[in-house]
């Protein structure tokens, strides 16, 4: 195999990122992960507008955003999802993100690759966009699948931890979560960036501490960062360059403590886990691995 090279490793090795095409550099490499988060295209950029932050804005984010057909989008959701499946550990959990628009296919390839839907989240946003057509219902929710690998090997699940982040009541389907908010931008913004609030609660929901994540499709690392705050360790695969950047700045920004420390003051979750933490009720962390890169 070809030695690979990471584009950013921070000091402390819990965050790494390479700069390249996913379906190449999952080849290239044998690790297998605790938890693999993906927000694979949506494939909506058609030349149509939107609202945002008060103005109307085109909805197009990049050609790795470009409209595909209906066997096309399948294909594509097949070939990352089996190469991301060899790399999650047998009791490993995934996370997609999506909406109407790229979710059923991406059920129906992960039903077709053996692995076993476990739910499906209704992320509600407190805070959504107006529908500037009006004429739609606003648009306020998006769709996360969480699977598991195999179908037989039992999965973690922090049952305790998300009971006591819901007020000591069993956690539903649906996470009623405001979208990203200005204090996350402050690197630059990726235009599906997603928040953190909604990132720190999967992790803690389906890893112990020092778990490695993987996420394939990683954007401005959203996911790397939320990773850091809660004591677990990340790979990130990006190629765009721009956003790799964004990322690799996310991360040196964590290098301040007192940015660290506000980062984790921010978000509900984090501040209540943290009891857990301090009571002594929290996951036992994992063994230490490395990647082998």
């Amino acid at each position: 195999m070809a030695t690979l090279f990471p584009y950013y490793r921070s000091d402390n090795r819990d965050f790494t990122l390479l700069h390249g095409d996913c379906m190449e550099l999952l080849k290239q490499f044998d690790f297998k992960f605790d938890m693999i988060f993906a927000d694979p295209p949506y494939f909506l950029s058609n030349d149509g507008i939107s609202f945002q932050a008060g103005k109307i804005v085109s909805v197009n984010k990049g050609d790795w955003d470009r409209g595909k057909s209906p066997n096309e989008v399948n294909d594509f959701n097949m070939r990352w999802l089996s190469l991301c499946r060899e790399k999650l550990k047998d009791n490993g959990t995934i996370w997609i993100s999506g909406t109407y628009h790229n979710i059923f296919s991406v059920a129906t390839s992960l039903t077709a690759l053996g692995y076993k839907i476990l739910n499906v989240v209704t992320w509600a946003k407190t805070n959504p966009p107006p529908n500037i057509s009006c004429r739609y219902f606003t648009y306020s929710t998006e769709f996360v699948i969480w699977a598991r690998k195999c179908r037989k090997v039992p999965h973690r699940f922090n049952y305790d931890v998300m009971k006591h982040l819901n007020e000591g009541k069993q956690m539903t389907d649906v996470w009623r979560l405001p979208a990203i908010a200005r204090w996350e931008k402050s690197c630059g913004k990726h235009p599906t960036q997603k928040p953190l609030s909604l990132l720190s609660r999967i992790i803690l929901a389906s890893t112990r501490e020092n778990a490695w994540i993987l996420d394939p499709f990683a954007g401005s690392s959203t996911t790397g960062i939320a990773s850091c705050l809660t004591g677990r360790r990340f790979l990130g695969i990006e190629q765009e360059r721009d956003f790799v950047e964004i990322s690799k700045n996310r991360r040196i920004e964590l290098e301040d403590l007192n940015k660290w420390s506000e980062y984790r003051s921010r978000i509900k979750d984090i501040v209540k886990a943290s009891e857990l933490e301090m009571s002594g009720l929290a996951c036992e962390g994992e063994l230490g691995r490395e990647l082998p890169f």
